[in-house]
């Protein structure tokens, strides 16, 4: 018997689901990555996969077409990634309407970040959805999709306040969505408190974690300052002096995450969803460590 049979959380416990997170390549050796992730990945048999969307729409075509081959060359299914940002309704409808029609049954739909990047102040487009809430209400006029949406642990850092982070969570809810995914954290005890918070305003769809394993710990820091999340001092000190030790900062990495996502697994959660970064290596690991193994992938059709 498997350790992981062996914990407490695993006695009559719900199957562990996974979904995983690409963005679209922007050269042919980003593809070549991206696509030996993808293989790698596939026979873990995920839940969905989803594709980003570049702020201000700047990867909507490497989007759609990372999403058509996915569809066309595997069985994995497919959340597109689409935002409000630098488009009218009519324009934004109209992709919508093109991943209905290419088979796509799965959307994430977010505000998006500013056409200037993290930190700029975001505006509407005059003619366009102004809010998340809005775009999930035109994604489900249009089609019967699945809608994901985001949520924040530690609140989106343009929000007054958390409760006020919460009550755009409940109009994305009161407007259709299926399910949340957070941003990344590092300290599971704010994702349980944040939790607590979002069943007492009666949201009951899945609030899924994310979970990100640190391939670069600079890179993940500055990202974490400019999105919200906090980095621990624990963890900074876990990867303290591994700089040039690019081997080592693997296995810190997968241990880290591997920490983390077993906490929240003994805490009743189960169901992940994994921040990639095009590198299948350390989430292959975890999900083994899970009790993921690989099943036939039969190409599609």
């Amino acid at each position: 018997m498997s350790p992981l049979a062996l914990r407490p959380s695993r006695q009559n416990a719900s199957p562990i689901k996974v979904s995983f997170e690409f963005f679209p390549p922007k050269t042919p050796e980003m593809e070549t990555t991206l696509w030996s992730s993808i293989q790698r990945l596939a026979p873990l048999h995920p839940h969905f996969v989803s594709v980003t969307y570049g702020a201000g729409g700047s990867t909507r075509e490497r989007t759609h077409a990372t999403v058509s081959r996915i569809l066309k060359e595997t069985p994995l299914k497919p959340a597109a990634h689409l935002t409000c940002v630098a488009a009218t309704k009519e324009e934004v409808n109209d992709v919508v309407r093109s991943y209905r029609d290419a088979g796509v049954r799965h959307i994430v739909a977010l505000r998006g970040d500013p056409v200037g990047g993290i930190g700029t102040a975001y505006e509407p487009h005059p003619g366009g959805y102004r809010q998340a809430c809005d775009l999930v209400a035109g994604i489900k006029a249009i089609g019967d999709f699945e809608v994901s949406v985001s949520a924040y642990p530690e609140k989106h850092p343009e929000a007054a306040s958390l409760d006020a982070d919460i009550d755009a969570l409940k109009s994305k809810v009161d407007c259709g969505a299926d399910r949340a995914i957070t941003q990344f954290f590092f300290d599971n005890d704010l994702y349980f408190r944040y939790l607590d918070r979002v069943r007492a305003r009666g949201i009951d769809i899945p609030i899924v974690p994310g979970i990100v394993p640190v391939q670069n710990f600079k890179q993940t820091a500055n990202f974490a300052s400019k999105t919200g999340a906090s980095v621990p001092g624990w963890l900074a000190a876990r990867f303290e002096g591994l700089e040039n030790d690019v081997e080592t900062r693997k296995l810190i990495a997968a241990a880290v995450a591997a920490e983390q996502v077993f906490d929240l697994l003994d805490r009743g959660v189960n169901e992940f969803h994994f921040y990639t970064m095009n590198r299948a290596d350390l989430v292959y690991a975890i999900c083994h460590l899970l009790g993921l193994r690989e099943q036939s992938v039969r190409a599609a059709a």
